[in-house]
């Protein structure tokens, strides 16, 4: 009789640590660049422009001999019902035998994953010097970025946050945010102009459909990872600012389809092969990230199928250590 694990939210915030999750996605990169980590073609529905939709992220890990899908829907007007907006479940099964090994409970997973996608792009993209880090979007995602971005940051010493929408979101976000730092303030700002001016890092998470942040705002060294397009017809930055940055993605297709990326395809700011490569060549020395540090660099991160994959067999693998979870016959 085969057994497969169901693990609930509360059972990933418990197994995954953000320092494990960041080298397991950094992981993922490198099998993604030398081939033996496959992304299969996204899927997304949407049920109602902009208040339902749903999509698939899926793929296969060979060395980890896993394959599995994540699938995510957004209905909006779910909290008006007294329901989360976000929901989604992880499903992972054995390579050599196609059996279910367990599903997950998506939305910790994911944030935790995202959070350390964002990093690694800071990490081997941003300058060395940096110091001050500019979260733009104050919402779920954020206390995931700022997280991982002080995990492997280390000179860290200001996190700003901007939310588009309102003012005392961010200022809310800044009293209840629980991973403060020793060395580092964290201060809620209104005028984002003057917070882009100001930052070496910045982090971008919003659902945002036309740019909030102007090249002429931008100095020189910045670092942009943009985490919040993931659907087309969102765009979180000046197309202007990608033709004068080097761009680096998770994956192309998808960054050129629905990422950051798209839109100056689109409308001529950019080509394709004006994107550097992938971060996982990058890791892998295949291509070279950062050449100076007045460069600015752009690291469009759509999430792929495979971060939630490695995630998802890290959890298992530790719940079965630690005898956690629920064991199921299938």
């Amino acid at each position: 009789m085969q057994k497969i694990y169901v693990l609930s939210e509360e059972d990933t915030k418990q197994l995954l640590e953000m320092d494990e999750v960041i080298e397991a996605i950094e992981n993922v990169y490198r099998e993604k660049s030398s081939g033996s980590g496959k992304v299969f073609p996204l899927v997304f529905h949407e049920f109602k422009r902009s208040v339902a939709d749903m999509d698939i992220k899926s793929g296969t890990l060979d060395e980890m001999r896993v394959y599995g899908l994540k699938l995510v829907s957004w209905f909006g007007d779910n909290p008006s019902k007294g329901l989360p907006a976000l929901s989604g479940i992880v499903m992972l099964f054995d390579k050599n035998t196609g059996l279910p090994l367990g599903t997950i409970n998506a939305e910790h997973m994911t944030g935790m994953r995202t959070g350390a996608a964002g990093a690694i792009g800071a990490k081997y993209l941003a300058r060395k010097n940096s110091e001050v880090m500019l979260m733009v979007g104050a919402g779920h995602q954020a206390s995931y970025q700022i997280r991982a971005i002080q995990t492997v940051i280390k000179g860290i010493k200001k996190v700003l946050v901007y939310d588009p929408m309102k003012f005392e979101s961010a200022e809310r976000f800044v009293d209840r945010f629980d991973y403060k730092s020793d060395g580092i303030e964290y201060i809620p700002v209104k005028d984002l102009e003057t917070a882009v001016r100001s930052s070496d890092i910045i982090v971008t998470a919003t659902p945002s459909r036309k740019p909030m942040i102007m090249k002429e705002w931008v100095k020189k060294g910045t670092h942009f990872s943009c985490m919040g397009s993931d659907m087309s017809g969102k765009q979180e930055i000046d197309e202007n600012i990608l033709k004068v940055a080097r761009l680096f993605a998770d994956d192309i297709p998808q960054s050129i389809s629905v990422g950051e990326l798209e839109m100056g395809i689109k409308n001529g700011a950019i080509t394709q092969e004006d994107i550097i490569c992938e971060i996982g060549d990058v890791l892998i020395g295949k291509c070279d990230g950062r050449t100076s540090d007045d460069e600015i660099t752009v690291f469009d991160s759509t999430g792929i199928g495979l971060q939630d994959i490695a995630a998802g067999y890290m959890a298992i693998m530790k719940a079965k250590k630690n005898n956690m979870g629920i064991e199921v016959e299938f």
